[in-house]
């Protein structure tokens, strides 16, 4: 029995990177021998265990062989003379497939150093292309790593397995498992652009791949939503504000109304599952997003209605992140507006009319901050309390708390 550390951990260290999870192949055992040797069962559909002090995962070493269709078409072969070169040739990408020895030696068969050290991303065999998965694992490391390219023969199996259907049999809880993960690399816009390289962006995103010319352009609204994404991920911000940014970032940028706008918002969430939180925030979003715009045209009055529309009192942090996202999205447009003489300018000789509105939509996104910051320092509880002794109930009580934030945002201070 002879036990190897492979994959991302391997890959990671080299990197110099955190490494978070490891996972080992056993080779030369069979299942009753991991038993025996105090190791748990726990895969269902090929033979993994679980150390009996670390918990870490410890699988046999298998080959596969694709019987069907989609992701979980394999046939799967576990036994003891397996070799550690026929279970690492079942993996990825060359970079994911060493293996290190207990006593730190590299196993290295396909040549993942190499291209670790020239940043390449490429496929191992051409098996690649029978797990549709793959393809979006792979968009997921290129907006880890975005100074890595996808190698020319990799991309080129890319399209052959969009073209054969593949990206279609996937199902919906691993598309969003892995795009939920791309949007929160490093530069999400890396993940895009390899999908629509590869043509699957049309397949999973119709409504993303809409916004990018005929060639591999963005076009204006493409280019605000890579910007927009990428904004967010130097914010560090949530994977909700993210998906919001997917999900309705180029129709901020075109001005689409509010309520296609979540139309759209609904049909992407529903198609992939994607979780609740993450769904009501891109519908906030796209809601708010027209009120929000025009907010340096509302008296105190008005501010207050806003916020009372994006349910800022009873989720704050929801609201917050709702702003958060408008603003990477406006900023977003804002740079790519084209100036008199600009480089953009001599870009795009008809610039996307919307970007122009970007810079007013930020000075009222500042006023929307601003008066919110004031109406949240208004004391909700005194306010009620005194409200209620002087015998108002109900709807009075709620008139009462209007009134006072509309007088906090009014006279820039909340009252005593």
């Amino acid at each position: 029995m002879q036990v190897y550390e492979v994959g991302g951990a391997v890959r990671d260290a080299l990197l110099g990177a955190p490494v978070t999870d490891r996972d080992w192949v056993v080779v030369g055992a069979t299942p009753q021998q991991m038993v025996e040797a105090g190791y748990r069962p726990v895969g269902r559909d090929f033979p993994v265990f679980l150390h009996p002090e670390t918990q870490e995962e410890y699988a046999l070493a298998r080959t596969e062989r694709k019987s069907g269709p989609g992701y979980r078409g394999f046939t799967v072969h576990a036994a003891p003379d397996v070799t550690l070169e026929q279970d690492l040739s079942r993996r990825d990408l060359t970079i994911n497939a060493m293996a290190r020895a207990a006593d730190g030696t590299v196993i290295d068969p396909y040549g993942g150093l190499r291209d670790l050290a020239a940043g390449i991303l490429r496929h191992v065999s051409p098996a690649f292309a029978e797990d549709p998965v793959r393809l979006l694992r792979l968009a997921r490391f290129a907006a880890r790593w975005p100074d890595f390219r996808v190698a020319d023969e990799t991309m080129t199996l890319l399209r052959d397995l969009v073209r054969a259907g593949e990206v279609d049999a996937l199902v919906p809880e691993r598309v969003w498992q892995e795009l939920a993960r791309g949007l929160g690399e490093t530069r999400p816009s890396r993940m895009l652009d390899v999908l629509r390289a590869c043509g699957a962006l049309a397949r999973l995103l119709p409504e993303v791949d809409a916004h990018w010319g005929p060639d591999t352009d963005p076009g204006p609204t493409g280019r605000v939503l890579r910007e927009a994404l990428d904004e967010a991920a130097r914010r560090r911000a949530p994977r909700t504000v993210r998906f919001a940014l997917l999900a309705c970032g180029p129709l901020l940028a075109s001005s689409t109304p509010a309520n296609l706008a979540a139309e759209r918002v609904d049909a992407l969430a529903a198609r992939w599952r994607v979780p609740n939180d993450e769904r009501e925030l891109a519908l906030l979003v796209a809601r708010a997003a027209p009120e929000v715009a025009r907010a340096d045209a509302l008296d105190a009055a008005g501010l207050v209605h806003l916020l009372d529309l994006g349910d800022a009192w009873r989720r704050p942090e929801r609201f917050d992140q709702a702003l958060l996202a408008l603003e990477c999205a406006w900023m977003a447009a804002a740079h790519d507006a084209p100036t008199h003489g600009s480089a953009s300018a001599a870009r795009r000789a008809e610039p996307d009319a919307s970007t122009s509105g970007a810079r007013p939509a930020l000075r009222s996104l500042d006023r929307v901050r601003s008066a919110w910051a004031l109406a949240r320092s208004v004391d909700a509880r005194a306010v009620t309390a005194r409200a209620v002794a002087r015998g108002q109930e109900g709807a009075a009580i709620a008139q009462a708390l209007f009134a006072a934030r509309r007088d906090a945002i009014d006279t820039g201070s909340a009252p005593g």
